[in-house]
């Protein structure tokens, strides 16, 4: 018989004052955990079954994000704590800022704004982000700050950035008429609580949502490794590039789980004399970047076979490191 261990009543309002209402549960049954969502509609009850497995983690990091939908979509739990954790729904100012920009963006202003990053970032050879981020155009075709005492105001905008691009975005803002008053203080009162409770949700949908992706994504790392699969065989059924998949691995390495089966089968073919230099690299230059330690090892990259070659190389010495850290970490834990 299942038992239920936590229940909670959600209530949604829809055209007016027309009441739907649902509750979701986590149920246990030897040793097998069920997330529950029923829900009473205008046509009838409906119930879906979020999780049935046996990983307590697995199904946390499923409820948290299918409740994030659900509140983001505008239910409302009877009872405060669903996510077992102290939400302070209130926001600061600068959350409210950021949600009242994506409700009231000037989308043509937004469009040059991101024209002009587009240039300015081919320009000066820069991934478009470390000009100006999606958010702070936003922000910036929202409030349309006519100075640099006003640009200064809105979040992700500091004396450097304000300096250096603040020239380009008033000379946009210039050509644009605003209704609105600096400081921005009033957005506190002007935004609806509701409709800012439920962009907070969808922060946490997003969130959560990634965190889930990575918890599968460690799964499915743990089985591979444990299954005794090549880091080729990874790529292919995690959908990961070998890159990220050794990424992923070093970031298990910090968490405590065991890779060494995969370092194995991937530096077989390594020699030994090769490997050990690279160690002595490690030992004699420090184990932060990685291109010393090739030239150390191999000489000038230009005397590489080729790219693809070079890639290898990078892989295994990220690989060595991985045992190289374990190593050292190893021996203060034993100091």
């Amino acid at each position: 018989m299942m038992r239920i261990v936590f229940l909670n009543s959600l209530e949604k309002r829809s055209r007016g004052e027309q009441l739907c209402t649902a509750q979701v549960w986590i149920g246990e049954e030897q040793g097998i955990w069920r997330i529950g969502w029923d829900e009473i509609p205008e046509n009838g009850e409906t119930g879906h079954l979020w999780y049935e497995g046996d990983s307590w983690s697995e199904m946390l990091h499923i409820y948290r994000y299918q409740l994030a939908v659900k509140l983001g979509d505008g239910y409302r739990p009877v009872i405060e704590g669903v996510f077992h954790e102290n939400e302070d729904m209130r926001g600061s100012l600068t959350q409210k800022l950021i949600c009242y920009s994506e409700l009231k963006a000037d989308e043509e202003l937004y469009n040059q704004l991101c024209a002009w990053r587009r240039k300015r970032a081919a320009a000066e050879r820069k991934a478009p982000y470390l000009i100006a981020s999606n958010r702070l155009l936003k922000l910036v075709s929202t409030f349309i700050p006519k100075n640099k005492e006003e640009l200064i105001q809105l979040p992700g905008v500091g004396e450097g950035k304000a300096g250096e691009y603040g020239d380009d975005l008033l000379a946009m803002t210039a050509e644009v008429h605003r209704d609105l008053d600096f400081p921005l203080d009033w957005v506190q009162q002007e935004l609806d609580e509701e409709v800012f409770r439920s962009w907070i949700y969808r922060q946490k949908e997003a969130r959560f949502k990634a965190e889930m992706e990575k918890f599968s994504l460690r799964r499915v790392l743990l089985s591979a490794i444990k299954d005794g699969l090549s880091l080729e065989q990874i790529k292919e059924t995690s959908g990961l590039g070998r890159r990220e998949a050794i990424e992923f691995l070093e970031q298990l390495e910090k968490e405590g789980y065991d890779t060494d089966k995969l370092l194995a089968l991937e530096l077989a073919e390594m020699p030994e004399a090769e490997q050990s230099a690279v160690w002595d690299a490690y030992r004699e230059m420090g184990d932060a970047f990685l291109k010393p330690v090739l030239q150390r090892v191999y000489g000038s990259e230009s005397g590489l076979p080729g790219n693809e070659e070079l890639e290898r190389r990078y892989e295994q010495l990220r690989m060595i490191r991985i045992r190289y850290r374990r190593s050292n970490q190893g021996r203060s834990q034993s100091a």
